[in-house]
């Protein structure tokens, strides 16, 4: 089935469950290879994009637009794969930007330390912008999460009086939520399946573990969990796996 469409042909079940044979196919085809990353992620992204349109298609429109940042201060959780993707891009792009006077990894140390443990509320009330902000871009936008894609808002002006504290609640799509939700949980109950590391991680901590261990992409596939001191609890794992066994394509 092309997931590049599914949600179109049936419910968020049907749609979760063609995913997760799709991932199950690619994790079978690149076994311990690097060529995994690619191939699992872009499927991700690109299953996302296809799906995120039709969802939304009686929402209002988005007030997200290219150099707003406003809601770039929330903590980011991602799987280990994403991690690996991104700390992949930054290790190509970092001399060329260190030549023009651009540290993207010192600015990620510098944000993780002020920020490293700190849940989601205290994160929040930090307003730290994320490291990968410039001039209201984002940096790293071709292989940023699936939290990022899956979080836009429908107005600008509650988005800014939520970042300075002022409300708690901000009208966001609820399409962009469940089509972001359907293509990560998939994607991490079939990593689960193939005996790879599946759980959310804290994406600053995650990302300077990963960018500080060479091996990293080749211990994940090699069956290790090499972003454990990151992992993010508030489901416990325990919970989350076994609403992955009901859901499980049969």
């Amino acid at each position: 089935m092309d997931t590049s469409t599914a949600a179109a042909s049936g419910g968020p079940q049907d749609f979760y469950r063609a995913l997760h044979q799709a991932f199950d196919a690619t994790l079978a085809r690149h076994p311990g290879r690097p060529a995994l990353l690619d191939a699992l992620l872009g499927q991700a992204f690109d299953s996302f994009q296809g799906n995120v349109a039709i969802q939304c298609e009686d929402e209002p429109p988005l007030a997200c637009h290219r150099g707003c940042a406003t809601c770039c201060t929330l903590r980011v959780t991602a799987t280990t794969p994403e991690v690996l993707l991104v700390a992949r891009f930054l290790r190509a792009v970092q001399p060329a930007l260190r030549a023009r006077g651009i540290d993207l990894i010192g600015q990620l140390r510098a944000a993780n330390a002020g920020s490293q443990g700190l849940g989601e509320q205290e994160r929040v009330g930090l307003r730290q912008v994320c490291p990968f902000i410039a001039q209201g871009v984002c940096v790293i936008y071709a292989v940023r999460p699936l939290a990022c894609r899956g979080h836009a808002s429908h107005d600008v002006k509650a988005c800014v009086a939520a970042a300075r504290g002022e409300r708690d609640e901000v009208p966001y799509s609820a399409g962009h939520h469940l089509v972001r939700a359907l293509v990560q949980n998939a994607m991490q109950s079939a990593l689960r399946d193939a005996g790879l590391a599946w759980g959310s991680v804290e994406f600053n901590q995650a990302l300077l573990l990963a960018l500080d261990q060479p091996e990293a992409e080749a211990r994940w596939l090699s069956g290790e969990d090499v972003l454990a001191a990151a992992a993010v609890h508030e489901v416990p794992a325990d919970e989350m796996a076994a609403v992955f066994d009901r859901l499980r394509p049969h």
